[in-house]
């Protein structure tokens, strides 16, 4: 019987992500990489690291040779090799952010619409399996209502030119809530500041994003310029709380059942405390140890194999673009910023029958 053909899966840029990606896909069974880089010290270490890879400079040396296409390049390059890749009938995954202009996420998403084909963005902590059982947790009622939740992505940072900590780091904790609460915010409140004096972007940030249906508050802290690394979500429900620390190996995911109940305070005497507090145990559920980063595109080859939609669909990406939008604006103005919704609404998963993905 002969072999089945390879799927041919190009990765435009071979920068800090792009290794990454090229380290992943080529462990995957039928996949031939080649890696598409302009700058030629890149293109010198590709071919090192990877001398099974093919290494070209420029993605209209390869493009009709594509089957899929993975763009890892600097944010403001994405749309164009997006949608010069949907032009060309190539099912793309994008990596986040999808783009830095929300007319630019328009285009590509629309550009992919009128292909046909799949465009898919790289929200890799959809595919972490902590986090998918986090948002199983919640929708079971374990944690009872949701009273709000914290997020925390802290590092002492790699300083970027192209963009501010909020476009780098927030969409991770953005599209993390989204996909537990299943809905966007309907407003963000956002507070940016330039600690490093000579930092071209703001390096701190403090978002506020309400999420209407929901009637939850997620609070997200993003910086370059902290002593540790952290990244740690905490989701406080009125029964018990759930804490997602991604650095703490196989306990990842922790359920705390602990809270505050109400007592029988008198308030007109002032007498006792107004809450009882309660602390049980803390239990860490098992979940699959796969790679997030390998499910994701593990996913996405078996997308442009059998041509079904992505877990993460490009509306996805530009959904959490205009959250970061209003998040400029809310820093510029010093009030909320409403989220736009249009070309979002539909097609962005993130309701309870959103696609599951293989750990």
């Amino acid at each position: 019987m002969a072999d089945c053909p390879s799927t041919r899966i190009g990765v435009a840029g071979y920068g800090y992500w792009g290794t990454k990606h090229v380290r992943v896909l080529t462990s995957l069974a039928g996949v031939q990489v080649t890696v598409i880089e302009p700058d030629e010290e890149r293109r010198r270490r590709a071919r090192a690291d990877h001398p099974e890879v093919g290494v070209v400079r420029d993605l209209d040396d390869m493009l009709d040779g594509l089957d899929g296409l993975v763009v890892v390049t600097p944010p403001a390059t994405h749309a164009r090799l997006a949608i010069k890749a949907l032009g060309a009938k190539v099912p793309t995954l994008v990596e986040k952010p999808l783009v830095l202009l929300e007319q630019d996420g328009v285009a590509v998403v629309e550009a992919a619409r009128a292909a046909g084909v799949q465009l898919m963005v790289g929200h890799v902590f959809a595919y972490d399996a902590a986090v998918r059982k986090l948002r199983d947790v919640i929708a079971s009622g374990e944690l009872g209502r949701v009273l709000h939740i914290d997020c925390a992505r802290l590092n002492l940072g790699r300083y970027r030119q192209d963009c501010d900590v909020v476009w780098d780091l927030a969409p991770h904790d953005i599209s993390i809530v989204a996909h537990l609460l299943g809905e966007l915010p309907a407003t963000v409140s956002a507070w940016t500041h330039r600690a490093a004096v000579r930092a071209a972007h703001a390096d701190v940030a403090h978002l506020r994003l309400d999420f209407a249906e929901a009637g939850v508050s997620a609070f997200v802290h993003v910086s370059w310029l902290a002593p540790e690394k952290v990244r740690r979500i905490t989701v406080v429900g009125e029964r018990k709380t759930a804490v997602y620390d991604d650095l703490a190996g196989d306990q990842r995911l922790r359920i705390h059942d602990v809270g505050v109940d109400l007592s029988d305070h008198d308030a007109a005497t002032d007498s006792g405390s107004p809450v009882v507090h309660r602390c049980g145990d803390i239990v860490s559920p098992p979940v699959p140890g796969a790679e997030p980063l390998m499910v994701q595109d593990a996913h996405f080859v078996d997308c442009v194999r059998a041509g079904t939609p992505p877990a993460t669909p490009g509306e996805q990406g530009l959904a959490v673009v205009r959250v970061l939008a209003a998040a400029d604006r809310a820093a510029s103005t010093g009030a909320p910023a409403t989220v736009a919704r249009r070309h979002t609404a539909a097609g962005a998963g993130w309701g309870r029958t959103s696609v599951e993905v293989a750990s």
